[in-house]
Parts: C-alpha cells; structure tokens; sequence
C-alpha cells in the first residue's frame, strides 16, 4: 500500500485562519490578512479547532493518490460521499495477471494462505480465458458490420473487460486519487482511524493523517478516531476497550511532527 500527497490547498491554515477572521470581524477583504503573522495564524488555528468551528476548514483540500489497495477498500472509501474520486477503471483497464490484496490474517495461516492463492489462481485464468472468448466473438461481429481487423479487434476486447470484470474479486488490487475537504478528512479520520475499521482502510487513513500532520499540523491537533477527537468513544458495547493505547498512538504521531 502507498499513499502519496499530490496536492493541497496551498498556505492551508493562514486561508482557514482568513477566512474565520472575516466571521469575527469588520475587516474588508483586502485587509484580513494584515497582521495574521505566522505566530497568530497558529494561534487562531488553535482556538478554531478547539471551538469546533470547522466550516471555515472547507475552503481547504487536499488531493491523495493511492495504490496497493483492494477493491474492498475503495468500496469503503467511495463511500464517504463529500469528496472526489478518479479509479482504475476495470472496464478500459484489462486485468490479465491481476495483482491482489492478501488479508494478513490469511497470509499468516498456511492452509487459508494456500486455499486463498489457489482460488485467486483459478479466478484469474476464468478471467483470461472469458475475455478472450468475448474478445473473439466481438471482433468478427464488427468485422461484419465492416471494421477492419485492428479497430475491430480494439473495440472488441473493451467489450469483453466490461463483462468479464464481473468474475474479479474484491481481493483485486486497484488505484484511486481521493479529494476531500478538511471537514470532510476529520469526518473520514473519526470513522476509519478507529480500531473499530476495517484493517486496510484503517491503514490508509492513518497514512493520510500522518501527511495532513506534516502539512498544516496546527488544523490536524485533533484530528483522529473519535476517542481522539471528541474524547470518547461512540461504539458503546462494540468499543474496542483500547482507548488509551489508541490516544497515546496519535498523541505520539503528532509530538513526532
């Protein structure tokens, strides 16, 4: 798994410091940045964040690229619906020799291990061997209708990824680049940096955490699983009882900055 910050909003936090100083004062646009030194930016930064005055941090994004995940994952992801997603397309991408996502937990027991490859095996010779059929049978259906064999034969196998994609499994390694706003990225990192998630999204967001911190450490402080940034856990009987170790894990991300 790689998780890569293309881009962001640039001078993020003196933008949110900006724009919230419009709400608490009578300065005209031309002048709300007079006087926001480094020192006060942070300063400002601080008290928004421990106030919860997040729509301000909407008029900042940031922009990630991401391989090495499964289709599992991204399922997940995608569903975080304020944000903006480009994916490797399985329909104009053929998938010939796919790369897959083995669980850990499968890795580590031989026999699951051995059952997990061997269906992966299996899968992705069906897969090849559909597409070449379709593939086939497409390019002499526009070879009658009269293409040429090269247009034809190009034509013909994006038909045939189309329908033979559906024998892919979420194991199916894929690729994404995710845009999401601040507020969006602390609603994200509330859900997916808990124990509670999923293992690989897990993963990926404290990644994506990690990249924030480095970037605009000030609007990030709290950010975190929602023992972290709301100070208690909202999974009642299903928590899973960790919360110390949990906040001493993203306190120490943080002090590492």
């Amino acid at each position: 798994m790689k998780v890569e910050l293309l881009a962001h909003t640039p001078d993020p936090e003196r933008l949110v410091a900006t724009a919230a100083k419009l709400c608490y004062s009578s300065s005209d646009i031309g002048s709300l940045r007079d006087g926001l030194t480094e020192e006060k930016t942070e300063s400002f930064i601080d008290m928004l964040v421990s106030i919860g005055h997040e729509s301000v941090m909407e008029h900042v994004s940031f922009t990630f690229g991401i391989e090495g995940i499964s289709r599992a994952c991204s399922h997940q992801l995608v569903r975080h619906r304020i944000a903006s997603y480009s994916q490797k397309s399985q329909r104009y991408v053929n998938e010939n020799g796919f790369d897959f996502i083995t669980p850990p937990a499968i890795a580590d027991l031989p026999e699951a291990n051995e059952e997990f490859s061997k269906a992966i095996s299996m899968i992705t010779k069906s897969y090849e061997k559909i597409a070449d059929l379709l593939t086939e049978e497409h390019t002499q259906k526009f070879m009658d209708e009269g293409l040429d064999e090269k247009t034809a034969r190009s034509k013909a196998r994006k038909l045939a990824n189309e329908d033979a994609r559906f024998l892919l499994p979420n194991a199916c390694e894929t690729k994404i680049v995710v845009t999401m706003n601040v507020r969006s990225l602390f609603n994200f990192f509330a859900h997916r940096c808990c124990n509670r998630a999923q293992w690989e999204i897990r993963a990926v967001a404290n990644e994506m955490l990690k990249l924030c911190l480095e970037t605009a450490p000030h609007i990030f402080s709290h950010a975190g699983p929602s023992c972290v940034a709301d100070g208690k856990c909202p999974e009642g009987k299903m928590s899973c009882g960790k919360i110390k170790e949990v906040r001493d894990y993203f306190a120490s991300l943080k002090n590492s900055r």
